[in-house]
């Protein structure tokens, strides 16, 4: 009986009594035998208190044991379990309850080890990661990147990451994977004391199944090594071209010596001369735009900037052109703007001019047509090489600026060219931050357009 008197069911047991009290007093007055209807108030307020109690036993108590069950799942304690019988309704709810505990006990389980071997994974990746929410807070840093930039996790993980990553390079990297939602690929040095380290970044951005921005993910890959073989091979190649130039200068000039003073009769010897002084020439050509190729790659490379009038540069190159064209009786036009100016290395640009024509004639067949124009618009000066030659192949356009590529090995050997000059052009217009673009069909002809900033 002490259950009828517990603190969830005691108001309505307090309900019941009054309700009798109420009907007890209201009988008296109508009634002439007090004490019956006094038995039958009491035995009518028993048998209300049995089935409150039946009703709290059978029904009351075990939801209030399933609620603390489910409870403790909220707290993540799936181990609890919920036991009654009392009736088939109760028992049903406590299977089902007691099997839903043991579902998310299994999923919890397998969850805790796909994040502990997702954990092991990017901990494992020998580059570093950083995962950023849509709001720019870090969420995620593998323990590559630490060593990387030192801190430990808790002073990356929940802040926002211009807080705590200092590298300018990483905030634009992030911007502009945010901003144009795409990978972004960077690259940046770090100094430590007399060392320094290069790093490439790549930022992914992520989208959710709704295809809406919800973050992004900063790959970094330490490339210092990379970058200390590649210098090594630069220095190697300036050395090796450097130290190749005075003898190959001497055979040249000895051979132009004996071919001029006609004192040898022997037409083969002159013949053998005269390919000595070819290939020596060739070698000479190669050796120059290997060390031309050396100083524009050096990280310290710096453009000789002047302004000037694109008329005037354009007289400075053609002459020399010009003669090549009349020997392979070509058409050479020029469409110069007079009012262009250009601020640009003016050297460089001559080179990057000269290589397009001097291409251009040597691949366009006899009664063809050569033609430079030079123009502005808004944002770039644009210079367009335009020719009726061979064409290139569609395969081909993408690597004719690789060093060395060749379409037709053997006729470009015959031309004389070192299979160098368009890596040259390329990287002239990539270091004054232009861009350069190709059209061609084989047997019509090429046109290039360099696009160089104002």
């Amino acid at each position: 009986m002490k259950v009828l008197f517990s603190v969830p069911i005691r108001p309505y047991m307090f309900a019941v009594l009054l309700t009798f009290i109420t009907m007890g007093v209201i009988l008296f007055q109508a009634a002439d035998e007090p004490i019956i209807i006094i038995a039958v108030l009491f035995f009518g307020f028993i048998i209300i208190q049995i089935i409150v109690f039946l009703l709290y036993t059978n029904y009351v108590k075990p939801v209030q044991k399933a609620t603390y069950t489910i409870d403790e799942f909220i707290k993540g304690n799936f181990n609890a379990r919920f036991h009654n019988s009392s009736n088939e309704a109760i028992e049903e709810l406590s299977y089902k309850i007691n099997t839903l505990a043991r579902n998310m006990s299994a999923i919890s389980m397998q969850e805790q080890m796909q994040s502990e071997q997702l954990s092991t994974l990017i901990d494992s990746i020998q580059s570093g990661l950083v995962l950023i929410d849509e709001k720019g807070f870090i969420h995620v840093v593998n323990r590559k990147f630490i060593t990387m930039f030192g801190k430990t996790e808790k002073e990356y993980r929940g802040h926002l990451y211009y807080e705590v990553l200092e590298n300018e390079t990483i905030h634009e990297t992030v911007q502009k994977t945010f901003l144009y939602e795409r990978n972004i690929k960077e690259t940046f040095t770090q100094t430590h004391g007399v060392d320094k380290s290069y790093f490439e970044i790549v930022g992914a951005p992520m989208f959710n199944e709704r295809n809406l921005l919800k973050g992004a993910v900063l790959v970094l890959h330490d490339i210092t090594e990379l970058k200390k073989m590649e210098k090594t091979r630069k220095d190697f190649v300036a050395n090796v071209s450097h130290e190749l130039r005075t003898p190959i200068t001497s055979i040249k000039g000895f051979t132009e010596t004996l071919l001029d003073s006609g004192e040898n009769k022997d037409e083969t010897t002159k013949e053998f001369l005269g390919i000595i002084y070819h290939e020596s020439h060739r070698l000479q050509l190669l050796i120059e735009d290997l060390l031309s190729l050396s100083r524009l790659e050096k990280d310290g490379f710096r453009l000789v900037l002047h302004t000037f009038k694109a008329k005037d540069l354009i007289e400075e190159v053609i002459p020399a052109l010009k003669h090549k064209a009349m020997e392979k009786k070509l058409q050479l036009l020029i469409n110069v703007d007079e009012e262009t100016e250009m601020k640009a290395d003016k050297e460089r640009i001559k080179q990057v001019i000269v290589n397009l024509l001097d291409n251009a004639i040597h691949y366009t067949p006899e009664n063809g047509k050569v033609e430079l124009s030079l123009d502005s618009t808004a944002d770039f000066i644009h210079i367009k090489i335009a020719d009726t030659g061979i064409g290139i192949d569609e395969k081909s356009i993408p690597r004719i600026f690789e060093r060395f590529y060749r379409i037709d090995k053997a006729r470009s050997r015959n031309t004389g060219g070192t299979g160098l000059g368009l890596a040259i052009v390329k990287h002239i217009v990539e270091v004054h931050d232009g861009k350069i673009e190709v059209e061609s069909e084989v047997n019509q002809g090429t046109i290039i357009h360099v696009y160089l900033p104002k």
